[in-house]
């Protein structure tokens, strides 16, 4: 079973080089992505029961991935969030823990880390959402 995996990211070469990536390495199926906190959060909250796995940029075209954290705080207990971003500092893993993220990664070195937590987060280990 795949990892029905939604994107929220801005940047078109990130999102270009990042889906074929996870659909090889951790057989995700990435079912959609939104530029902006807005998009995520409707996307979210309108496909409550059909995602698995969130992976949210900060910095985005309009408002931020602490907001997009914010807003699906309500999830079911066994879908996951994390943070991919370029800007894993202390300060925004702490803030990002505390808005609901299940793990935070950095873009530039830690993305066999964040493979890794996809691989641990699969369906086969997921209850039925």
């Amino acid at each position: 079973m795949s990892l029905i995996t939604f994107l929220v990211e801005d940047n078109p070469t990130i999102r270009d080089n990042l889906i074929p990536a996870m659909e090889d390495l951790v057989n995700a199926s990435i079912v959609g992505f939104a530029e902006t906190e807005a998009e995520a959060a409707r996307w979210l909250s309108a496909h409550a029961d059909e995602w698995h796995l969130a992976v949210v940029d900060l910095f985005l075209k309009e408002g931020s991935g602490l907001g997009v954290l914010a807003s699906c705080r309500q999830r079911k207990a066994l879908q996951r969030v994390v943070v991919l971003t370029n800007y894993a500092t202390t300060d925004i893993r702490e803030r990002c823990l505390k808005l609901g993220a299940d793990a935070v990664f950095d873009k530039s070195n830690e993305l066999d880390a964040f493979l890794e937590f996809c691989n641990q987060n699969r369906p086969s280990s997921f209850a039925a959402l």
